[in-house]
Order: C-alpha cells, then sequence, then structure tokens
C-alpha cells in the first residue's frame, strides 16, 4: 500500500475514533440531562424520601448553617440517578447497538427490564436487608459519654452510594452474558475460577458493607455468590460452544 493509502487508513481510524468519542459524549449529556430532569422532581419530595431513608438510624442533625439546603440538593441528585437509571440503561444500550448484529440486538432488548428490575432489586435488598443491620451495629458502639450525632449530609452521602453500589453489583448475571455473548469468559472458565470469585466477592462485601461485622457482609456476599452461579447457567444456555455440544 502506498504511503498515501497507510494515511488515508490512519485518518479513517481516527475519525472512526472520535466519532465514538461523539456519541459516547451525547449518550452522556442525555443521562445526565435525565439525571437532572428527575432531580428537580425528586427535590419537591425530599422531605418523604428522607424520612424514609432516616428509618435505620431515627432523627439526623445539621452541623453547618447551608448543610441542610446542600444535603435536600445531594439528596435530590441521588433519587434522580435511582429514578432515571432506565433512561441510564437505555443510553448504554444505544451506545452498544451500532456493534451488535441483529441477534445481540434482540438479546439486548431483553436484557435491558431484566437489567433495571436486578438494580431496582439489589437497592431494595440493601435498604430493608443490610443497612439496618449494618447501622444498628456500628450504632450501638456509642455509650453515655458517647452519643451518635449522624450528620444529614454524611448520611446521605453514605447511603446514596451504599445503595447504588448494591444496585451495580447485582448487574452481575448481566455483564456475564454480555461477556459471554462476546466471547470473552466461557462457562467452562467460569466455573473454574469460582474460588476466585468467592474471595473478590467477600472481598467487595467487607469494603462495601457498613459495619464490619461478619453478618453484614454475608448479608451481601451471599445474594451475590448466588447471582454468580445464576450467571453461569445463563452463560451454559448461550454459549456458542454449549449450543455445538463442546462443553456439557
Amino acid at each position: 500500500m502506498s504511503p498515501l493509502g497507510d494515511w488515508a487508513t490512519t485518518m479513517d481510524k481516527k475519525l472512526s475514533l472520535v466519532e465514538h468519542f461523539g456519541e459516547l459524549r451525547k449518550h452522556i449529556i442525555i443521562c445526565l440531562v435525565a439525571v437532572i430532569i428527575c432531580g428537580v422532581f425528586c427535590f419537591f419530595y425530599v422531605d418523604s424520601i428522607l424520612s424514609i431513608l432516616s428509618k435505620p438510624v431515627g432523627n439526623l442533625v445539621f452541623l453547618k448553617p447551608a448543610e441542610a439546603f446542600i444535603s435536600r440538593i445531594k439528596l435530590a441528585f441521588y433519587s434522580g440517578i435511582f429514578v432515571s437509571m432506565p433512561v441510564i440503561i437505555y443510553q448504554m444500550w444505544k451506545f452498544v447497538n451500532p456493534g451488535l448484529i441483529e441477534i445481540e440486538r434482540r438479546y439486548f432488548l431483553w436484557i435491558m427490564p431484566f437489567s433495571y428490575l436486578l438494580f431496582l432489586s439489589g437497592v431494595l435488598f440493601a435498604f430493608f436487608a443490610v443497612l439496618p443491620v449494618g447501622m444498628k451495629f456500628l450504632l450501638g458502639y456509642g455509650t453515655e459519654n458517647v452519643t451518635p450525632m449522624i450528620s444529614v449530609s454524611s448520611y446521605i452521602s453514605f447511603v446514596g452510594i451504599f445503595l447504588l453500589a448494591f444496585g451495580i453489583i447485582f448487574q452481575l448475571p448481566v455483564v456475564i452474558v454480555f461477556l459471554t455473548k462476546l466471547g470473552i469468559v466461557t462457562p467452562k472458565w467460569l466455573s473454574a475460577n469460582r474460588k476466585y470469585a468467592v474471595l473478590i466477592i467477600f472481598i467487595i462485601a467487607g469494603i462495601i458493607t457498613p459495619g464490619p461485622d461478619i453478618f453484614s457482609q454475608f448479608m451481601m456476599a451471599l445474594p451475590t455468590l448466588l447471582l454468580y452461579e445464576i450467571s453461569i447457567l445463563l452463560s451454559k444456555l448461550i454459549s456458542p460452544a454449549t449450543k455445538t455440544g463442546i462443553l456439557k
């Protein structure tokens, strides 16, 4: 190929990369707009939302003059993320859609609602099952001389990140199904590396759970391990190697 041809090929690749970044930026902007719109809507209900979120700890306090107002904005922002999650998932699908073949697009249309249900399941499980146990353990260190006074701003940040982390972790089956379709992982590989997956899951559980107690860590690790096993089964169902009889 001539030098001019090499230059043209290089420019085509750079243009394609620039186009991909342009598409990514467009989808990110749409997601941010959705979060802002949903956040503005949620701002009018922050008192009700905070009343629900604060049940595991009771009354909250603010330590700075502007903290109460800033906390309302912060809570509206986190609420906007959770409410706009269907839009975020859809935009992720729109970004990868051009690189998929027709059958893979049909898979993704089925995966999207499943992904959102998993996200909601993770958030609800974290709030109703894990957070109360962890907060009870942490607040149990209070004494007559050490009275727990939790700042509303720090609590909203903690709970927001905590619930979001659980929602993301519950996406494990979706991620593994996607990697299987791309041929990056196989059911055999997932089964062979199960012991490493267990170790990583318990390490993540120890980092994310609010308390250092073993019980709350198990409360997160066990459903994640179950999701991993479900992911292996799903991987076997859709793996090309399984369908052709290579894997059993």
